[in-house]
């Protein structure tokens, strides 16, 4: 409830405001009277607003995504936390630049300017056109991905598979549909580029990606949903003084199926098998001392019986002289062989492998039944 000293404050404060509108007072001068008055409303400047809302400036005086702007971006999973996935991106770089040049026959230096993670929509809005937006799918992981060709890419490609002088830009006709023949030598790039990222997957994955479809409209390339994180790769092909850029967009749902493989931890660009300590590990299996039983008989006796035992009592056994026994590691059963004598010495002479069903270090290079 107001009280009598409100009503007083606002009739002063009302008049206050008229005078200074008559009499052409400055802005600082309602300032020193407002403030000077505790219970008048105070009007908050940009400073204050941004504050309330969350955004800060930084030394740089670039606003901070703190806030809302933090609450807004809060579903984005950075690509940090997939660290395996920069190890595959630099393979792709060093294929690619092998690749190209042999597609092109010129020099081709393919570089990554920067791998971020941001929303699909934002970056569909973001893509200049005109451009050509190429559908993938991921056969192994029953997903798509999306590559954009930028035109600056491809009038070079163009260029250069038709034949054009070097030293020379390539000719750029904005404003007009993209021809049969332009399209048709994009999409051979664009197989080349698919064939070198499925091998760049290759230590981590057996995986391949297929074309489906190019467009020339961002809104028939919509893989996922607007609001769906992504993983971008932006890639920079320079062919001399030509060149252009092509973006390799990964949704978070495609690569959901190697998620825990590509959340392994890497020592330099060793990932995925270790073929070295694989082969360290078969060697010394290969050198372990193991006991062979060989088991003559077996028949079921009574307790009794078997605390009845003493020195020089006799087992009769049930098999005959040549019948066959088998050899044991532990509880496993080997092979099958016949017990005779060789050099004064008691010997088994093995007959078969038997067969057992396979185990985990069937697996293991070396081995040898």
């Amino acid at each position: 409830m107001s009280g009598p000293d409100d009503e007083i404050a606002a009739a002063w404060a009302a008049s206050l405001g008229d005078a200074s509108m008559i009499e052409g007072e400055s802005s600082d001068a309602d300032d020193g009277l407002q403030a000077a008055d505790g219970d008048a409303a105070r009007v908050l400047n940009q400073a204050e607003i941004d504050s309330l809302l969350g955004f800060e400036k930084n030394n740089a005086g670039d606003a901070d995504a703190s806030g809302m702007q933090r609450i807004i971006n809060s579903g984005l999973v950075s690509y940090e936390r997939l660290p395996m996935l920069e190890i595959v991106f630099d393979r792709l770089v060093r294929i690619m630049s092998t690749s190209l040049r042999n597609f092109t026959n010129d020099n081709v230096e393919v570089s990554i300017d920067n791998v971020a993670s941001m929303r699909f929509g934002d970056y569909l809005d973001s893509v200049p056109l005109p451009a050509m937006f190429a559908v993938f799918k991921a056969d192994e992981w029953e997903n798509y991905g999306l590559m954009v060709i930028d035109s600056a890419m491809i009038y070079s490609v163009v260029d250069v598979l038709l034949g054009g002088r070097r030293g020379t830009a390539a000719m750029r006709i904005e404003g007009r549909p993209y021809t049969t023949i332009e399209r048709t030598l994009v999409e051979r790039l664009i197989r080349v580029v698919l064939q070198d990222l499925s091998a760049s997957f290759d230590p981590l994955c057996s995986i391949s990606f297929q074309f489906e479809r190019l467009e020339v409209n961002p809104r028939f390339a919509a893989i996922s949903r607007l609001s769906n994180a992504t993983v971008l790769a932006r890639m920079r092909v320079d062919m001399e003084d030509r060149g252009g850029r092509m973006d390799l967009l990964l949704p978070y749902a495609t690569l959901e199926p190697v998620r825990e493989l590509l959340l392994q931890q890497f020592m330099g660009e060793k990932f995925g098998r270790d073929a070295i300590w694989e082969t360290h590990l078969a060697e010394e299996l290969w050198n372990t001392d193991i006991d062979l039983d060989v088991v003559l008989d077996e028949q079921p006796m009574r307790l009794s019986d078997i605390i009845g035992l003493r020195p020089g009592s006799q087992i009769i056994l049930r098999q005959g002289r040549e019948a066959p026994v088998q050899l044991r590691c532990g509880p496993v059963t080997l092979f099958e062989g016949r017990v005779g004598r060789r050099k004064n010495h008691v010997a088994v002479r093995i007959d078969q492998v038997v067969s057992r069903p396979p185990s985990s270090l069937d697996g293991v290079p070396g081995r040898r039944s």
